[in-house]
């Protein structure tokens, strides 16, 4: 039987009780938008990052685009980000009309290198650089301290990307609560997934917190009278419901997460394969566990035909898409490390219903594969 690299139906069923009861709840209420549901989870998830404000919204991509829009970010700007993410990234800030500038990245994180970030600062070839969006890639958080002093230092907004790192925390603050915004993905494979799109901002600031409302649902104050141009963009009451059962247990599958890492790095430490690494100020909650060979492509051959599935995040970096391709401008630095991760990344299986027997299994056959 096929050992999948991620299964989001799992989640499903481990919860699936409490999630029908909500489920017909929301049928039964005949409110489908923007009601109940909606406002308990802002408040609850909320609650749980510890900040002020939590404004759900229709994915993630909309998340990052209308909380760019509520920085007044637009045309003629320019924001930094890495090239290694998905592509959600870079799209939502294109959406917003500004246009994308990408640093390199840590190659032991896979995040911003707050390093070569400080270099582009310095020697500019942009003139309107506005706002920043590091990446909590994987589940790891970014550098956040190095990055929010240079983004002070030179007048920048910040927007964590925290679509991978629900619970992640960076010297024991939780990702999210750092920067000027924050966006969130609730896409079904996330730590905290919907049973489809959904996504949230947050913040600390209640002036972008009320843009951003104001930008979900057309600019209304009141209805059917738009105060600025905003758009459509809500979580519905039946994903809102779903989501309100699954943060419950967001905490303990993150820490189920972990363990499986842990196991992983374990089983796997006397191979050739190069494990992540968590840094000393940070909890990665694992969204995935990404190794790293130089034999990538056999490897995930050999592992297929013995029904283990992987997944290459991300197999093109954004900047050698064909979108994008000789458009987007990058760092003197070059990207020699998102070039170079790009081809020997694997996504290994990890998900809280994942057994201790699987994750044996699955090393047996690194080991293995590790000694041809």
């Amino acid at each position: 039987m096929l050992i999948p690299q991620t299964d989001p139906k799992a989640s499903y069923l481990a919860h699936k009780a409490e999630i029908d009861a909500a489920i017909a709840e929301v049928l039964a209420s005949g409110w489908y938008i923007l009601g109940q549901q909606v406002t308990a989870f802002e408040q609850e998830f909320a609650a749980y990052l510890s900040i002020s404000d939590v404004i759900s919204v229709a994915n993630g991509t909309d998340a990052l685009h209308l909380a760019l829009r509520a920085c007044g970010v637009g045309p003629g700007d320019t924001v930094i980000t890495v090239a290694h993410t998905a592509v959600a990234t870079v799209a939502a800030i294109e959406l917003a009309g500004a246009t994308p500038f990408f640093v390199d990245i840590d190659p032991v994180t896979f995040t911003l290198d707050p390093h070569l970030l400080a270099e582009t600062l310095k020697n500019p070839r942009e003139k309107r650089f506005k706002a920043l969006i590091p990446v909590h890639l994987y589940g790891h958080p970014a550098q956040l301290t190095a990055i929010l002093e240079l983004a002070k230092r030179y007048d920048l907004f910040v927007i964590e990307d925290c679509a991978q790192a629900h619970g992640a925390t960076f010297q024991n603050k939780t990702v999210g609560t750092w920067g000027d915004l924050a966006a969130f993905s609730f896409y079904p494979t996330k730590n905290l997934g919907a049973l489809g799109d959904g996504g949230a901002i947050a913040t600390n600031n209640p002036h972008l917190a009320e843009k951003a409302r104001l930008l979900r649902e057309y600019g209304w104050q009141e209805r059917y009278i738009s105060t600025c141009a905003g758009t459509n963009s809500r979580l519905d009451e039946l994903q809102a419901a779903i989501l309100r059962v699954k943060l419950r247990y967001l905490a303990s599958e993150n820490a189920r997460r972990q363990e499986i890492a842990a196991l992983y790095n374990v089983l796997l430490a006397e191979t050739a394969l190069n494990l992540p690494q968590s840094q000393a100020d940070c909890s990665h909650v694992y969204h995935q566990y990404v190794i790293r060979s130089k034999q990538r492509d056999d490897l995930r051959a050999f592992l297929k035909a013995n029904s283990v599935g992987t997944l290459i995040h991300y197999p093109v970096p954004i900047h050698l898409q064909p979108a994008y391709q000789n458009r987007i401008a990058i760092g003197d630095s070059g990207l020699g490390y998102t070039e170079q991760i790009a081809q020997e990344i694997v996504s290994l299986p990890i998900y809280p219903q994942l057994t201790n027997e699987q994750i044996q299994q699955i090393a047996i056959l690194l080991q293995s594969f590790s000694m041809i």
